[in-house]
């Protein structure tokens, strides 16, 4: 990593001294974080396990095969990661690395040295100030200890697929691996909110998430219409609907990009962020007193407010259990055989008002 210095950032941005990573941790996020690093001995297991792949030999393979910048090599770039940290108040300032790759990515790994990895791909894709954005958000993995968890999912993803031919052994490794991709998740809205703190530009962030689904022609995209596509995902077709969501989303280690930004647009429009930008954010000399029980609490609080607001079929269906509806088993039978049965069952007919003999219509 490298030292900073006192250059100030490129333009004026509100500065946040002493914040702690909690500022912008989603709740979910921050309560697994705060419970893990209360556990005594378990960076030092974490770090055992990481030996499987020698951290030296990251480094030395990027130095090797990618472009380090400096102020000789992507100067704005450079500029910019320490940008982000001078705003995050962010000591050391991680390595940027720039590697020849249509793919569009960014990462942040290492175990005691984070460094960032950003693809020509990116570089090509975004302008100066959602580039920033995603600077900010990798130097957020940075300052959360993302980059240790990221490693290690990138690690077991590999085992996994070495050992695949091993029933048992693929399976103990896939629950963690699933475990683990589960909780990047809800990292990746913790640190989309640090990019949105570093650069301080709501509508270059959501521009960033909007042209990573849809491409580079920003003339043809529309925050507004995006946002209506991600309401109407939340919303979208019947409980069968709601399963495959799910189904969809459990492989993937990134959230869909429609639900990003909607989530990070309305993070934005909240009291917790405006407060932030005002001064009054939790501080890294207050970590050691977290309480391990408030972050639980707020991750219980988050999770009910989700399931309340959401109009997804399924969620409907967790808040008919949760009240106890009678109907539930009633609502599971009729969605699932409807499955089976292309939509009818027997001994049901159409009657004169358009209903079958169970109540649904079947006009339209």
């Amino acid at each position: 990593m490298t030292d900073p210095t006192a250059k100030t950032p490129s333009r004026r941005r509100q500065r946040f001294p002493d914040i702690s990573t909690r500022a912008w941790e989603h709740p979910a996020d921050r309560s697994a974080l705060v419970a893990l690093r209360k556990l005594t001995g378990f960076d030092d297991v974490l770090r055992k396990l990481a030996g499987l792949v020698s951290e030296r030999s990251i480094r030395l393979m990027f130095l090797a095969t990618a472009v380090k910048t400096s102020e000789r090599q992507f100067p704005e770039l450079y500029d910019m990661v320490r940008d982000a940290a001078y705003v995050l108040d962010l000591e050391q300032v991680p390595d940027l690395y720039v590697t020849q790759d249509p793919t569009v990515n960014a990462y942040c790994i290492g175990i005691d040295t984070p460094i960032i990895v950003i693809t020509s791909g990116l570089i090509e894709l975004l302008d100066e100030e959602e580039l920033r954005s995603v600077i900010g958000h990798e130097v957020g993995h940075a300052m959360s200890g993302h980059a240790v968890y990221r490693t290690m999912l990138m690690i077991l993803t590999n085992i996994a697929t070495r050992v695949a031919w091993v029933p048992l052994g693929n399976l103990a490794i896939m629950a963690i691996v699933t475990a683990l991709k589960e909780w990047f998740r809800k990292a990746e809205l913790s640190s989309d909110r640090a990019g949105l703190l570093a650069g301080q530009d709501v509508q270059a962030s959501m521009r960033a998430l909007m042209k990573l689904a849809g491409g580079h022609n920003l003339a043809e995209l529309n925050a507004d219409a995006f946002l209506e596509q991600a309401e109407e995902y939340d919303k979208a077709g019947d409980l069968r609907d709601g399963v495959l969501k799910l189904l969809q989303l459990l492989p993937q280690s990134h959230p869909f990009a429609v639900v990003r930004v909607a989530q990070l647009k309305k993070w934005a429009e909240s009291d917790e962020y405006r407060s932030i930008l005002a001064g009054a954010y939790p501080r890294r000399t207050d970590d050691p007193d977290t309480s391990v029980g408030e972050q639980w609490k707020a991750a219980a609080d988050h999770y009910t407010t989700s399931v309340k607001e959401s109009k997804d079929p399924l969620m409907g269906l967790i808040r008919d259990v949760a009240g106890g509806a009678a109907t539930v088993g009633g609502k599971l039978r009729d969605t699932f055989a409807d499955t089976f049965t292309g939509g009818s069952r027997g001994g049901s007919a159409t009657r004169e008002d358009g209903r079958t003999d169970r109540g649904e219509r079947t006009d339209g």
